[in-house]
């Protein structure tokens, strides 16, 4: 027994020593796999406007990576806007060889300042400054089609009742119509040194600068023509 004290002295030795290195190791690959999510995420999302935060990432397989160093490629879905619940891949790569794939899960708050209505608003309503504001929101909580400023909004057409406390998404207001289809109009044509008017009627509504079809009603022919006030389109001469 005497004789085997001092290889058990070193064995336990040897198990103190190494045991700490062991778990520093471990924990300092999770550390770098965290810091090249955190990185390709502060990338990706870079100039889009937004308060982004990682709240929650989980790792799986980290601590099965060989000793040295290290090199990560993060992978996400192509079709991923940045924000929201996502699963990637980490590619680890040593020499140039991929010696692990790892899953990691990661769910992302970006926050950004929207149009939100203050009160509700009925269909065919058009907005005044009175009845928006800009507040920060949570994109994975509302839609990507959200105004976010409002002149992208005052002075539109509600095509629906928006609620009280609801982001005002783009897709659901419209330009108030200065020409209505079927009223009389002026066709003007012209250049730097002539212009030319006639009598023509809409055949189509439109907003200031939208093209519309309206009628020559001296030819007859119908011609596209761009919207200048309500009773005005210019047709390119």
């Amino acid at each position: 027994m005497k004789r085997l004290l001092p290889y058990l002295y070193m064995l336990l030795l040897s198990i103190v020593i190494l045991s700490p290195r062991q778990a520093f190791s471990a924990i300092d690959r999770e550390l770098e796999v965290r810091d090249a999510v955190t990185s390709f995420v502060a990338s990706r999302t870079a100039g889009m406007g937004w308060e982004v935060r990682i709240r929650r990432m989980t790792i799986s397989d980290a601590l099965k990576l060989p000793a040295g160093v290290i090199d990560y490629e993060v992978v996400a879905p192509q079709q991923w806007e940045g924000w929201g619940n996502v699963s990637i891949a980490v590619l680890a790569r040593q020499s140039d060889k991929v010696v692990r794939n790892i899953p990691v899960w990661v769910d992302i708050e970006a926050l950004t300042e929207m149009v939100v209505a203050l009160r509700q608003i009925d269909s065919g309503d058009l907005i005044s400054s009175a009845d928006v504001t800009l507040q920060k929101r949570e994109l994975s909580q509302s839609s990507h089609l959200a105004a976010r400023t409002l002149a992208d909004v005052v002075g539109k057409k509600v095509r629906t009742t928006l609620r009280a406390n609801q982001p005002v998404r783009t897709d659901l207001v419209e330009r108030v119509p200065l020409v209505k289809s079927g009223q009389m109009v002026t066709i003007v044509a012209e250049n730097e040194v002539l212009k030319i008017s006639v009598s023509g009627k809409a055949r189509s509504a439109g907003a200031e600068g939208d093209t519309i079809r309206v009628q020559n009603l001296t030819s007859l022919k119908e011609i596209p023509a761009r919207v200048i006030n309500a009773n005005t389109v210019q047709v390119a001469f």
